[in-house]
């Protein structure tokens, strides 16, 4: 935490002279070839663009991350774990070189350390991987005719199509994922379409060890347009996974899955909204596979509102198994979904659900953000179980007849102060009901989180 505090007063001391161009999620994806006409002997503007051409069209830049999270649980998993008094601290690390050499090449390499302390349990390889090559990747970039761009992508990356509910980079858990993939990127003024192959990185909990791994293989195209008569944006895409072991409350077997989805989304000063329906088929051990999900996200802000208050409505039909043992698995599978998918507790996955989740937020001011959501959960199928968000089952659906899930009452506070930092206060409370209390103990979980985030 020392550490930390030091790098806050660094990087913070140069905020009002850095031009202010915010992070972006996917770090790769930003350019500072900018400040090559920057003539100041600013140091933060040197560490991103670092020029080794007289041209300067060759260059470095460099930048990185440091998050710091304390959480802590009381009745963890519903009353089925260890009891925890004082709670455990999470730690992440992320640092990026860049390399760019003319508008044709590029090389980025990231590493990665994401650290556990305090928890009761064996720390599992997400919140625990001491130090790993978390991106390795090399473009080859070319310019086509009336502004069209092509871009072959070959080495470890991070994938993230869409609202994150299928693919995302699993920002929220301590270790982020990625995969060691081929792919092809088209880009013109109305259509970005991306196709890839890959085999997923399973993270491994010690030093440099998440090598090449087989089991996992993903593959898939995704096009998104925009500007479209009507709709305005339209997203299409598929999506094919291969596992060589995959576990669901109706068994265990090889599973080969095809994701067939669509999405329309917009956002405008008042109304947003972001509807996706997709289908999935395939094969399971011995039995077909037949799933799907819908989901909207729509609201409202009141933009000409002093606090600008967005209220709001997401609500999901994620299919789940209809019988046991009939051949036919109908459990959805979220595939690589961010792993906070309901709120940083990350009680739930998406698989057997029904969820009706109104929202409010405020902003208190321009850098002050209050957030509030009310969750409501219930089973699809009685005769499949509860998953947690990486799809493991939570509990098989043969230890309960009730539907009802339980309640979920979040809160956050979130205060920005500048593009370099990043506080954020969450309180959780999630009321059990029927369900688990029928499954296990059943006990109402309350948890309190706090996030330090330093970019630079």
């Amino acid at each position: 935490m020392k550490n930390l505090v030091i790098l806050i007063v660094i990087f913070t001391s140069c905020a009002c002279s850095a031009q202010d161009v915010p992070f972006k999620q996917l770090r790769y994806d930003e350019n500072y070839a900018y400040l090559a006409k920057d003539t100041s002997s600013n140091w933060y503007h040197r560490l991103k663009f670092n020029p080794v051409s007289t041209e300067k069209t060759a260059y470095f830049s460099f930048g990185g991350e440091v998050r710091y999270q304390y959480f802590h649980f009381e009745n963890e998993e519903w009353g089925a774990a260890p009891e925890d008094k004082d709670g455990f601290v999470l730690t992440r690390y992320l640092g990026h070189v860049d390399f760019h050499a003319g508008k044709h090449f590029r090389a980025f390499v990231q590493l990665q350390s994401s650290l556990a302390n305090g928890e009761k349990e064996t720390p599992s390889p997400v919140d625990q991987n001491p130090l790993d090559l978390h991106q390795a990747f090399v473009d080859f970039s070319t310019s086509l005719n009336n502004g069209q761009d092509l871009t072959l992508r070959f080495g470890r990356q991070e994938l993230s199509y869409g609202s994150q509910r299928l693919v995302a980079v699993r920002e929220a858990p301590n270790n982020r994922q990625s995969f060691d993939a081929a792919k092809v990127m088209y880009g013109s003024k109305n259509l970005k379409l991306d196709l890839f192959y890959s085999h997923y990185v399973a993270a491994k909990p010690n030093i440099f060890d998440d090598g090449f791994n087989n089991a996992t293989q993903f593959w898939g195209a995704y096009a998104a347009f925009n500007k479209i008569p009507v709709l305005q944006n339209f997203d299409v895409y598929y999506l094919g996974i291969h596992k060589k072991a995959a576990s669901f409350d109706d068994g265990k077997g090889i599973e080969t899955r095809h994701s067939v989805g669509a999405r329309i989304w917009e956002t405008t000063k008042g109304w947003q909204y972001d509807i996706e329906g997709l289908y999935q088929f395939g094969d399971f051990a011995a039995s077909t596979i037949s799933a799907w999900t819908l989901s909207a996200n729509i609201s409202y802000t009141f933009y000409q509102s002093k606090l600008k208050p967005q209220v709001g409505l997401k609500t999901e039909a994620i299919s789940g198994d209809k019988n046991y043992g009939d051949g036919r698995l109908n459990t959805f599978n979220p595939l690589f979904p961010k792993g906070a998918y309901f709120g940083l507790a990350a009680l739930i996955g998406p698989a057997n659900l029904l969820d009706a989740h109104p929202y409010v937020q405020f902003n208190l001011s321009k850098k002050l953000l209050f957030a509030a959501d009310y969750d409501l959960f219930w089973r699809m199928n009685r005769n499949d179980g509860l998953y947690a968000v990486n799809g493991k089952i939570i509990y098989s659906g043969r230890q309960g007849l009730s539907k009802q899930i339980g309640r979920q009452l979040g809160t956050a506070l979130e205060y920005t102060p500048n593009k370099y930092l990043y506080f954020r206060q969450e309180l959780t409370w999630f009321s059990a009901g029927d369900y688990l209390k029928e499954a296990g103990p059943g006990k109402d979980i309350l948890m309190t989180g706090s996030t330090i985030t330093l970019k630079f």
